[in-house]
């Protein structure tokens, strides 16, 4: 672990991950637009983390492969319409990496739908690599995503991302 970060970079980080919860629940076409053009993105079961096996139950490599999935959500999948809301806390630096920080944080993500009532969709942590980038809105842009959510189960299919 690093020494503790300063308020400015503390400050950025938050208003980073403020907009990734942000962009997911109102404003997806704005999601990958928060990574680097070659970020990468990948959710894991915790089980699988812990083993070592990092195999994804879902993957996007770059800009173009996180909009090729909005572009699925929005415009080719046929699902139940949901609403999704994305609650992100004890963002932490566990250290530095090249032109960037290694963090940490936990989330928590319930979903609604038009007739069924709220629920606990899934909770977990992210396991992030955030690079500096001055043209982005917080100067920082997720270079690598890792979704570890607990459990093995996620309550319905992983049509939107984490």
């Amino acid at each position: 672990m690093i020494a503790a970060p300063d308020s400015e970079l503390r400050f950025a980080l938050l208003g980073l991950y403020d907009d990734y919860a942000a962009a997911l629940d109102d404003e997806l076409e704005r999601w990958p637009d928060l990574f680097t053009e070659e970020g990468i993105y990948r959710v894991i079961a915790r089980e699988n983390y812990e083993r070592g096996l990092l195999w994804p139950t879902m993957s996007c490599r770059g800009r173009g492969m996180l909009r090729d999935r909005v572009t699925a959500i929005r415009q080719t999948s046929v699902y139940t319409p949901r609403q999704m809301r994305h609650v992100v806390s004890g963002i932490r630096v566990l250290g530095e990496a090249p032109n960037g920080y290694r963090t940490q944080a936990t989330f928590l993500v319930g979903e609604s739908g038009p007739d069924t009532e709220s629920r606990l969709y899934a909770i977990g942590r992210y396991i992030d690599v955030v690079e500096r980038d001055p043209d982005a809105a917080n100067g920082y842009r997720f270079a690598d995503k890792m979704c570890v959510y607990d459990g093995n189960l996620i309550l319905s299919t992983l049509i939107y991302p984490l």
